[in-house]
């Protein structure tokens, strides 16, 4: 059987890590000293994909660099022409391709107004990277899949390194020394469970759980899921889900639930076991056999892995998932229906 370039592509995220901790390390440190303590607040420009790496910022930067961290409105940059002042923000832009018009004017804006500006892309001679003060490279190599994968996971990590780099914790980039190896072994326990997708075949809609950390792992599995099956994937954080939403699942829903070890894993435990009464279709990723063991599919990960870091491994069992569903449904893998790699929104 031919295999796909997204499976290629969620395969290689390990080697893509390894080598972008190894070839980025000086360029992160050298932005990070120059740009250290010269903007009070971070500003971040994304979309789709780039958006949910955002979503990730937001908490890595809160709660390791006490940064206040806004998502950025593009709209208002481009159409409304009224845009926030920028003044004393670090403005980053996150785009695997560093095209999108609206991307570019955030950047554009900011330097403006005298803030300090940083690309993170997959391709260095992109108009957004040409437009910032400073540039961290994703280095992936061609993405040919239409879904983002090794993009992603390299993004996140770049911002989990630049963060760790701004704190000056050097244990912080000690434990992700661990992240290849965390995804090697991640890809290895996914494949004891994926047969078990089948059951799922026919499904219309499903829910993607996550908190914290991980709120944005929940976002971007559901948007895998959407981007490749078409399925009605809505991601919620664990604690909105209980504001509301929990009132759709009903004997049989099946419910995604990103369940690591750390300071949530008693919350989202407790909606587990609820979920679980009520009859809702498990598919758990955890380290926790205690919370794997109330799952239809049951995604293990690695132990030891610190919680700020797992959403870099625990989005692989995502991907994984979509990518096997999308082949229980006979649909494309590499070219999802009324998609395209590049997309310029203004």
């Amino acid at each position: 059987m031919t295999i796909s370039h997204l499976e290629k592509e969620i395969l290689q995220q390990p080697t893509v890590i390894r080598n972008f901790l190894a070839r980025q390390s000086t360029n992160i440190a050298t932005i990070s000293d120059q740009v250290r303590s010269k903007y009070k607040f971070v500003v971040i420009a994304a979309r789709g994909t780039s958006d949910n790496a955002a979503r990730y910022a937001q908490y890595l930067f809160g709660a390791h660099n006490r940064l206040q961290v806004a998502l950025a409105t593009p709209s208002l940059f481009t159409f409304y022409n009224t845009h926030p002042d920028l003044s004393d923000a670090l403005v980053i832009g996150i785009s695997q391709s560093g095209r999108s018009p609206d991307i570019i004017s955030v950047i554009e804006a900011g330097r403006k107004c005298g803030s300090i500006t940083l690309a993170i892309t997959n391709d260095p001679a992109s108009p957004l990277a040409l437009s910032s003060d400073f540039i961290i490279p994703l280095g992936t190599g061609v993405e040919k899949a239409v879904a983002a994968t090794k993009t992603y996971s390299t993004s996140l990590a770049a911002m989990a390194m630049f963060s760790s780099m701004l704190s000056g914790e050097k244990s912080y980039l000690k434990h992700m020394e661990l992240l290849p190896q965390a995804m090697e072994d991640t890809i290895e326990f996914a494949g004891r469970d994926l047969e078990r997708v089948q059951r799922y075949r026919y499904i219309n809609r499903c829910s993607v759980l996550g908190r914290g950390f991980n709120y944005a792992t929940a976002f971007e599995i559901a948007l895998k899921i959407k981007e490749l099956t078409g399925v009605i994937a809505e991601s919620y954080s664990s604690a909105d889900f209980r504001h509301g939403p929990i009132a759709t699942v009903s004997r049989g829903s099946p419910v995604i639930v990103v369940a690591p070890s750390g300071k949530l894993k008693q919350d989202i435990s407790s909606l587990i076991h609820k979920l679980s009464t009520s009859g809702a279709e498990l598919i758990v990723i955890s380290d926790s056999s205690e919370l794997l063991g109330y799952a239809k599919v049951r995604f293990q990960t690695p132990k030891g892995i610190p919680e700020w870091l797992t959403p870099i491994p625990y989005v692989i069992p995502g991907q994984l998932f979509a990518l096997q569903l999308t082949r229980e449904m006979g649909l494309p893998l590499d070219q999802p229906a009324g998609l395209t790699k590049i997309t310029e929104t203004y």
